[in-house]
């Protein structure tokens, strides 16, 4: 039997080296910046740093869902060679791109009754995605099954805990998840919002507090209450253009833990053009979310 192949897509937000020294096939999903439509491939196309600079300027970009063929071009590629594939998708929570996967899933076993294709609604988002495509190809290296992988990832999806701060108000609001008048008011009183990701693998605001440093410190207090063995556990942190803020969270959590590793990437567009400059995020595996 070969090997199967993971399949993930770049809301994922994994160091492009990572994407690289793994060869790790990915789906770009689609950012709409200055009027053109981007591929978010982890930085190659669009840097990190032109986009932020953009979005502080009030640029405001958009995000499109991957369509249906794009998806089939990639199973595909796998599928006529036998090669089974795991595909571990953005939340179906916080995109529709997982239905274009489902579909495409869909389409291929009405072709193949024997293609051998899992999509994994992995209810999360940015590196918290990104850390279980790391455990997923930690598994595969040690020779695990590919029933051994889906069944690990079935498992553990919904422990993997998502903490994040924004400094800016602005692209919550334009996104629905509060109101103009809360938003201007939390700016004048520097008021800054803590979020995590729920079962469901959607956005759910969870606190208030005053200040930047008290946000960053809420998220290492999340840690604390929630997070299982750290000694055993690669954490991550992503950021959208914070990494003064990142490394403050890091001395914070390296006071009282020591972790087996920690990841730390910048947001891409496609997530970043729904948060904004100045996020912080937060990843590790609890026992629960």
């Amino acid at each position: 039997m070969k090997k199967p192949v993971i399949i993930t897509d770049s809301s994922s937000d994994l160091p492009r080296n990572f994407i690289d020294n793994n060869n790790i096939p990915f789906i770009s999903l689609v950012c709409n910046f200055k009027g053109q439509e981007i591929k978010d491939d982890f930085g190659v196309t669009l840097s990190y740093k032109e986009f932020y600079d953009a979005v502080r300027e009030k640029e405001m970009p958009s995000t499109s869902q991957v369509n249906v063929q794009t998806y089939l071009d990639s199973f595909r590629t796998y599928i006529d060679q036998g090669i089974p594939i795991i595909y571990i998708g953005f939340s179906s929570g916080l995109s529709g791109s997982l239905q274009s996967a489902l579909l495409a899933q869909k389409i291929i076993l009405e072709e193949n009754k024997n293609a051998d294709l899992t999509v994994i609604d992995s209810k999360c988002a940015s590196l918290g995605q990104g850390l279980l495509v790391y455990y997923a190809y930690d598994l595969l290296n040690r020779n695990k099954s590919k029933e051994e992988i889906v069944s690990w990832l079935e498992e553990n999806k919904l422990k993997m805990n998502h903490w994040f701060t924004v400094d800016s108000l602005d692209h919550l609001k334009r996104g629905g998840r509060i109101s103009g008048p809360a938003a201007a008011v939390g700016s004048i009183l520097n008021i800054k919002p803590v979020l995590n990701v729920d079962d469901e693998g959607k956005l759910a605001p969870v606190s208030k507090v005053q200040g930047r440093k008290k946000s960053l410190r809420m998220l290492a207090d999340m840690l604390k209450e929630k997070m299982a063995p750290p000694e055993d556990q690669v954490i991550a942190i992503s950021h959208s253009d914070s990494i003064k803020d990142v490394n403050y969270l890091i001395g914070l959590l390296k006071e009282n833990y020591r972790f087996k590793d920690i990841i730390v990437n910048m947001i891409g567009p496609v997530i970043g053009a729904h948060t904004g400059a100045g996020t912080v995020a937060l990843f590790f595996m609890g026992k629960g979310r």
